[in-house]
């Protein structure tokens, strides 16, 4: 009769291969959620960076950015376009000015209608948000068969998030493989593919509220 151990070790796959076990993946960035956790965190987002690390080699099926505007803020309709032709579908919603003088553009509704409507499409749904308010359709995708990677900063993020999620990613600990490189003088490099267009910052973002978790 096998022990436990002897059990472990006669498993086809290890635990690191289960997980990474993706199949072909959907990814969900609430724009300004992330924004504000790379503030949180003191650091730049390099989004060629971030796509390759969520995408961690597996097929990508589609990956969405979800984001409010200012439509008469030009770097940011420039960062936008450089996103929609570097990987991205944008999905872009007009801020609306709240009474305190705040702007606000909530796309809960939108990330949680994509979500469901390509239920098997994908295998794993990797969702970059801590908001609370997308448990329900994170649990929703879970039942129809997909996994789900939540992506976001521990301190931002609700606990029923987590909870419903099949595994739990702290920004913190991939921000080293997902930001800007600072430059501090000339260095030599070979120029390869994802040098040849340069990214340009998300400015006017930061007129988005984050969402609550």
């Amino acid at each position: 009769m096998l022990s436990n151990r002897d059990f472990e070790n006669s498993s086809i796959f290890t635990p690191e291969q289960v997980l990474e076990n993706r199949g072909k993946v959907a990814i969900f960035i609430d724009g300004s959620n992330l924004f504000y956790a790379a503030l949180q965190l003191g650091i730049e987002i390099d989004y060629t960076k971030l796509l390759c690390r969520l995408t961690a080699g597996s097929r990508l099926l589609r990956s969405f950015f979800y984001t409010g505007v200012d439509r008469t803020n030009d770097k940011q309709q420039g960062f936008l376009l450089w996103m929609r032709r570097n990987g991205y579908r944008v999905i872009a919603k007009d801020l609306v000015q709240l009474p305190d003088g705040s702007k606000k553009a909530n796309l809960d509704v939108e990330i949680a209608v994509d979500m469901m409507a390509l239920v098997g499409a994908y295998d794993t749904a990797v969702l970059v948000s801590g908001d609370g308010d997308l448990a329900y359709a994170v649990n929703a995708v879970s039942y129809r068969g997909a996994r789900v990677e939540v992506v976001s900063l521990r301190s931002m993020t609700s606990d029923s998030l987590i909870n419903v999620s099949d595994r739990y990613i702290d920004l913190e600990t991939i921000k080293e493989d997902i930001q800007k490189t600072p430059r501090s003088g000339y260095t030599y490099r070979p120029l390869s593919s994802l040098d040849l267009v340069e990214q340009p910052s998300p400015d006017g973002l930061d007129t988005i509220e984050t969402s609550d978790t």
